[in-house]
């Protein structure tokens, strides 16, 4: 039986290789690149429902060989590939994503170093109850809410690896009920395909990891 460690180690070295071809691919202009990159996270998101902690220690591995996202600017498309809290919880949450998903993904201002979250037109029936003073702006494919800063530093889950953070907590605006409280980070894999940590803060800037999203720009 191989040691566990040398698997992962041969793990590591296989999704190290196959980015890196994929980057290259992209680079050099290979149709279906950036698709393939993008369903890479699929295949990951899909895995989790049958093997959450192969699910997670993949797409930790590929956080990790990520890069801060550069001129990332405008509208994204998003996926909530997995959550990290608990095995009955997640269960719950898969549920419920699969039936109604009000996240739609991101947007940026590159130059300004803000964003904010692009939501469904029902999700504000659903804000209201939650946060009944905060007020989501309708859009024209939906609502949208919650806005951050962004910058490049050290990351929270990762100290060792520079991300982009997506920083609600500095924004007055939003709601202090979770809102406030969740940090996202950020990595590029490709251009145009981005993964991210959802992080929760536990107070005294301790974080804890409650899932994974990815983002995509459109095509």
């Amino acid at each position: 039986m191989v040691p566990m460690s040398e698997q992962q180690a041969a793990a590591d070295s296989a999704a190290d290789d196959r980015l890196a071809w994929l980057r290259k691919s992209v680079a050099e202009g290979q149709p279906g690149a950036v698709d393939s990159a993008w369903s890479w996270i699929v295949e990951l998101s899909k895995l989790a429902d049958n093997d959450s902690d192969a699910a997670e220690a993949q797409l930790n591995d590929l956080f990790r060989l990520g890069t801060p996202p550069v001129d990332l600017d405008g509208p994204t498309e998003g996926i909530l590939v997995m959550t990290t809290t608990n095995p009955a919880l997640d269960t719950v949450t898969r549920a419920v994503t699969a039936l109604w998903m009000p996240w739609q993904g991101k947007r940026f201002d590159s130059e300004a170093g803000t964003g904010d979250n692009r939501l469904t037109k029902s999700t504000g029936l659903v804000g209201k109850l939650l946060w009944p003073l905060y007020s989501m702006r309708d859009a024209e494919s939906g609502k949208l809410a919650f806005d951050f800063a962004t910058y490049v530093e050290a990351g929270k889950d990762d100290p060792d690896r520079q991300v982009m953070v997506i920083d609600y907590a500095n924004v007055e605006s939003n709601p202090r009920l979770v809102i406030r409280s969740i940090r996202d980070e950020l990595v590029q894999l490709v251009p145009g395909v981005y993964l991210g940590k959802i992080l929760f803060n536990t107070g005294s800037d301790k974080y804890s990891k409650i899932g994974y999203f990815a983002l995509r720009t459109p095509r």
